[in-house]
């Protein structure tokens, strides 16, 4: 359906890799915790110690969606806690953090629908809560990866920011006040906010997604002149290098992000906007145009500071952790 039921950097489905730690990336101390943070294509998941070191990182295949598939990612997620705890006995978890793509209502534990995963109106907390009888935090992949950008990484200096995630689809998350907006979880939905007329594969027309996401920059070019490309960052460069149909795709791909980031900061006046994904790795031919192009378009408003996300791809888990650490305080 969306940006956020599109699994960034998935790994193929036979793939399955390990790590020691997230980077350099680190929750602080506190309780230790599982983390999770599952995709269309694979899970990531961790034990974060009491110093809030990821261990035991590690891709593995996300269970196909059916009608059964709530139940059985819930048995996957309990066999990868398994063998974290008996790689790190000594680390003993205190609360669960789960999330998941798609649409996602956090007060109610409820995964409202994923077109990926095939669920509508899963029970996932509640699920996840009786199998693993711990307290389970949970909610949506990218608002918590929002989240910790908000606390760990490009968002902590700001109370009120966008989070946009521009990668395969384009994904957005909403801090207001020092707190996530979920609007029963349809709020973020960025992506495929209306700024036109061009078809979208969600049902809907002119989504912002539809044209400036990377997939579709790249999408677009190789419909264009019939010649495939190595995704938007090839395009961009060709634009760069004089190719006008490039040019044209990435211009329109820039004005329908200045339209959208400008429709934010007339309605709710963020003071960032913090942008990651695969398209934020274009540097200054995406943020400075940007930043030119919002000034030319905007009066009195507010323009947002337009900032690099830091977390990359691990800013989901380590959401994932936050969220999962604040369960446990809870509980305390």
């Amino acid at each position: 359906m969306s940006a956020p039921d599109t699994a960034e950097g998935a790994l193929g489905a036979a793939a399955e890799t390990a790590v020691d730690a997230i980077g350099a990336a680190q929750i602080g101390a506190g309780a230790p915790v599982l983390a999770f943070d599952v995709g269309g294509t694979d899970i990531k998941s961790a034990l974060f110690d009491a110093g809030g070191v990821a261990l035991g990182l590690r891709r593995t295949p996300t269970p196909a969606g059916g009608d059964d598939s709530p139940s059985r990612l819930i048995e996957r997620l309990a066999e990868l806690a398994e063998e974290l705890r008996v790689q790190h006995p000594d680390v003993v978890p205190q609360a669960v953090g789960l999330v998941v793509p798609g649409i996602v209502d956090p007060e109610r534990g409820v995964a409202v629908f994923s077109s990926n995963l095939g669920w509508r109106d899963a029970p996932l907390r509640e699920l996840a809560q009786t199998r693993f009888g711990l307290p389970v935090a949970f909610d949506h992949d990218v608002r918590s990866a929002s989240w910790a950008e908000h606390v760990l990484g490009g968002a902590q200096d700001y109370t009120d920011v966008v989070v946009l995630i521009i990668g395969t689809g384009i994904a957005g998350a909403l801090i207001i006040d020092g707190r996530p907006h979920t609007a029963g979880g349809y709020a973020g939905e960025i992506g495929h906010s209306p700024l036109g007329e061009w078809p979208c594969p969600c049902g809907a027309r002119g989504c912002l997604e539809a044209i400036a996401s990377a997939g579709a920059i790249a999408r677009r070019y190789a419909d264009a002149t019939g010649e495939p490309v190595d995704g938007a960052r090839e395009v961009i460069a060709r634009a760069s290098a004089g190719d006008a149909t490039a040019a044209r795709i990435w211009d329109e791909a820039l004005d329908a992000l200045t339209l959208s980031i400008a429709q934010l900061a007339a309605v709710i006046a963020p003071e960032a906007v913090v942008i990651g994904g695969g398209l934020s790795q274009a540097g200054g031919a995406l943020f400075d145009e940007l930043r030119a192009r919002l000034a030319e378009r905007l009066s009195f408003h507010r323009i947002p500071a337009l900032v690099p996300a830091q977390l990359s791809g691990d800013a989901g888990l380590l959401g994932s952790a936050l969220r999962a650490r604040e369960a446990a305080e809870e509980q305390a």
